[in-house]
């Protein structure tokens, strides 16, 4: 309470309503898998569109493991199609298997690179533009271009140090330096100021970084990255190795940025620009060497190594994904998929408000994947099947080596189908009888009859149906526990108890007495009401829908000593209409009902 020691008038803001509990997101995705390019041993930033995606991560290009082995990418397929299907918010996590190359099983050496080489006999490499991680989708091309702007002795004064000048033109220009004792050339002769030749000109870089471009003249994955204003000197705010460290400053750099140069040390600026433009106010450096390692594993004690179990470790950090998935891990090895299934099953409970996504293996029959789920048993999964079939968007007209359609996971089209369920509808609605976008048709038609074997199991199908296209038909967990088979009721549960755990935080160390007892009730019956407004609960009234109890009830003297306050919730939630029967018989006209 305040204090009032002096008389007068004294106002004070009150509030006279419960404290609000606000729903957590329910549909931002997270994918876990090998791709092109990009950091690796941590989660990205939200990711909103499949080009932000390929600008981060590279393209739809097949990888190739041990240097020979072709694969289909398919968490870029499968973001493709998440996106496609309604998803709007997207984390990835990278893994990596490097293998050995020449000997050396470090990252580096399946890394792209390009040397920079000065004029000196024999030339001396006074840098390196590098990939900043491995994989194929490393190797580009970088356009450095030599921009000369007039300059005055005004703009030379308020040059930044590091900053270069030039006076002169072709083999007669020389090039002065900016440092603290006045613009000075190789030689350490000073520029005078006052009787600027004509022509005088600032220098500066730019660069065009282009990654999986075979040449400059080729499209980079994502688009061009253009950086303007570069420096040549170590002084310079915007030398190159600052502009393009090795160890950015911050993860959105890290995303960002796929290259980074490695100055030697003792580099002044005049060999830099030198050794950057040896003839002519362009060069192009190609970067090559880089390599998409082995094929991925589930975990590993190496630590240059980024499985499975380190990315999903990396996206614990990240709080506000719902769903989980690993487009692609079902085509690997047994041993790797099943592993994978285990660690994405395990991830989500041990947080517990995640839920994840599994695919079944490619090219499977029905007792395969009968096989497949008897392996596993989690309220915090669901599994589908068959794969999907698609248009390769990398077929052309005229080539017949290149397929004209790819057989791609399920979970990519799966978790774009969650988000669109959760965003139009709810999350409390079964995310079934939703058609898949993109889809040209699934690996194997699923009967009806074989689907009455599959779907008690927990094994949800992707099936067509003449004039209605192509469906999802199934909502159930992979658990055996009849409380929790349908996916909607576990994802709406884990939905209820984050949201309420994250609004409620205000309530730890209060006094644990029955003013606080009241707010609580109030707080999550507010809630509650609103969402049976919604049509998530069911029960005409609500007290049919739900009940709050917070109380002496609840409570016993022991749990109030030892500072436990309990509240218990009870939800009339809504499972969805599997199975519609409609009764149809005869009556005579004269009949009552």
């Amino acid at each position: 309470m305040p204090e009032y020691l002096a008389p007068g008038v004294f106002v004070e803001e009150t509030s006279f309503r419960p404290k609000s509990i606000q729903g957590v997101a329910t549909s931002t995705t997270a994918f876990v898998g090998p791709t092109r390019r990009g950091p690796i041993g941590m989660a990205s930033d939200v990711i909103t569109s499949f080009g932000e995606f390929e600008r981060l991560y590279g393209g739809l290009g097949d990888l190739v493991w041990g240097g020979s082995t072709r694969a289909v990418n398919y968490m870029a397929h499968a973001v493709k199609a998440y996106f496609d299907n309604g998803g709007a918010r997207l984390y990835v996590a990278r893994t990596f298997s490097p293998r050995a190359i020449d000997g050396a099983t470090t990252r580096a050496a399946n890394s792209a690179g390009a040397a920079v080489a000065g004029l000196s006999d024999p030339p001396t490499t006074v840098g390196t533009f590098r990939a900043r991680a491995p994989g194929a989708g490393g190797n580009g091309v970088v356009v450095a271009h030599q921009k000369a702007a007039p300059a005055s002795a005004a703009t030379l004064n308020a040059a930044p140090l590091g900053a270069l000048a030039r006076t002169g033109t072709g083999a007669a220009a020389t090039y002065f330096e900016k440092t603290s004792s006045g613009w000075r050339d190789a030689a350490d002769a000073a520029l005078d100021l006052a009787s600027l030749p004509a022509g005088t000109a600032l220098i500066t870089l730019n660069l065009e970084l282009l990654p999986g471009a075979a040449n400059r003249r080729a499209p980079a994955e994502g688009g061009p990255i253009v950086l303007e204003g570069l420096g040549f000197g170590s002084a310079h705010p915007r030398a190159l190795a600052t502009v393009l460290p090795a160890t950015p400053s911050s993860r959105s750099a890290a995303l960002a940025q796929p290259y980074w140069f490695d100055q030697a040390g003792g580099t002044t600026a005049f060999q830099l620009r030198e050794a950057l433009f040896p003839a002519g106010e362009e060069t192009v450096f190609a970067l090559t060497g880089g390599d998409d390692g082995a094929e991925p594993l589930a975990s590993s004690d190496d630590a240059e190594f980024a499985g499975y179990a380190a990315a999903l470790a990396a996206l614990e950090e990240v709080w506000d994904v719902a769903i989980v998935a690993a487009p692609g891990h079902s085509a690997l090895a047994s041993t790797t998929f099943q592993a994978v299934q285990g660690q994405l099953l395990s991830h989500a409970q041990r947080l517990g408000y995640r839920f994840a996504v599994l695919d079944t293996p490619p090219r499977q029959g029905v007792g395969d994947a009968r096989e497949v789920r008897g392996r596993i048993s989690s309220t915090y999964g669901a599994l589908y099947y068959p794969w999907v079939i698609v248009a390769n968007p990398g077929a052309r007209p005229a080539d017949e080596s290149i397929p004209k359609e790819l057989a791609l996971p399920p979970s990519g089209f799966m978790c774009g189908i969650y988000a669109r369920n959760d965003i139009e509808r709810g999350v409390w609605k079964a995310p079934a009888n939703e058609v898949v976008r993109g889809a040209l048709r699934f690996e194997r038609e699923v009967s009806r009859g074989e689907q009455e074997v599959l779907n008690p199991e927990g094994i949800n199908c992707l099936r067509s149906f003449f004039g209605r296209g192509h469906r999802v038909w199934g909502a159930r967990t992979v658990s055996t526990d009849p409380e929790w088979i349908y996916v909607n009721v576990r994802r709406y549960f884990l939905y209820l108890g984050n949201s309420i755990d994250r609004s409620t935080q205000w309530a730890v160390f209060e006094p644990n007495g029955p003013m606080l007892w009241a707010n609580i009730r109030d707080t999550i019956t507010s809630f509650l009401f609103a969402e049976w407004k919604t049509g998530a609960l069911l029960g005409a009234t609500p007290e049919a829908a739900f009940f709050v109890r917070c109380d002496r009830s609840t409570m016993t003297q022991a749990d109030l000593d030892a500072g436990r306050l309990i509240c218990e919730i009870g939800v009339a939630v809504v499972k969805p209409a599997e199975f519609v029967i409609f009764r149809i018989g005869q009556k005579t006209a004269s009949a009552q009902n």
